[in-house]
């Protein structure tokens, strides 16, 4: 029934306890999981899971926010996305919200991993999974510049857990990029997102928990984990006006538009 699209559960915290987080899945009617690649080291754990469940898939990338950790060549992602049930190259993009000391002009390294994702996207045919943080406007100007625009043998995909304004939104769609979004979604103070969401056509909405973090109300503070994901297709009934079961339908079937290798 319901499906979430981008989580992190070969994390220690949630890798510790599958059995107990499958067994709230299937009761909260979770039926599938996509599960983020964050750096080449740890795939092996991210793809393991894809394999041992038939009901987990998996994305081979390096988070923008990694340091000190192995760079991802073109061939890298491009081979180890040849793997059997590997349906998307992420998570990608930029984040310049922990700049520190540094200026944006010092994220260039970044800007270059970017172009490699997107590059090795338009290789394979998968989607892109976007991460963008206080980087909006250089996010989508780099994917403009690498022919990111919905033309043939772009790669598409969706921007995660999604966080900017109306307009960002509006840009992404324009890309054909689809729109996910967490359980930020369901805070007090994210008023301005909900209208967002009211915004996204419903045939361009994903739903994640992005678990183990940004646990949805009224699970706020507690560990994230996959069985949450119904919370934040509630939200998005109650913006809709919709059933939540209608929510869940629609999400899903987008994921496998989206993520067509799931369901070919």
């Amino acid at each position: 029934m319901f499906t979430d699209s981008h989580c992190h559960i070969n994390f220690p915290e949630l890798a510790e306890n599958m059995s107990a987080i499958r067994a709230d899945m299937a009761a909260a009617q979770v039926t599938r999981a996509l599960v983020i690649s964050t750096t080449l080291e740890k795939f092996p754990e991210v793809h393991g899971l894809a394999t041992q469940f038939d009901n987990f898939w998996a994305t081979v990338g390096v988070h923008p926010d990694n340091e000190g950790v192995q760079e991802p060549s073109l061939e890298d992602l491009v081979e180890r996305a040849q793997l059997p049930r590997v349906v998307g190259i992420g998570e990608t993009g930029l984040d310049y919200f922990r700049l520190g000391e540094r200026s944006v002009a010092d994220m260039a390294w970044q800007r270059e991993r970017f172009r490699v994702h997107i590059r090795a996207a338009q290789h394979t045919q998968l989607p892109l999974v976007i991460h963008t943080r206080s980087s909006s406007a250089d996010t989508l100007r780099i994917l403009k510049e690498e022919g990111e625009d919905g033309s043939v043998g772009s790669a598409g995909g969706v921007f995660h857990c999604f966080t900017e304004t109306a307009e960002v939104a509006r840009a992404g769609l324009d890309l054909g990029f689809y729109i996910s979004f967490s359980g930020i979604l369901t805070f007090k103070n994210a008023q301005d997102l909900r209208d967002v969401a009211a915004f996204v056509p419903l045939e361009r909405i994903l739903i994640e928990t992005d678990s183990p973090y940004l646990a949805p109300a009224p699970h706020r503070g507690k560990t994230n984990n996959p069985s949450y994901v119904p919370f934040v297709a509630q939200q998005i009934a109650h913006i809709r006006g919709l059933a939540v079961e209608d929510v869940a339908r629609i999400t899903s079937d987008n994921f496998d538009r989206l993520f067509s290798a799931v369901c070919p």
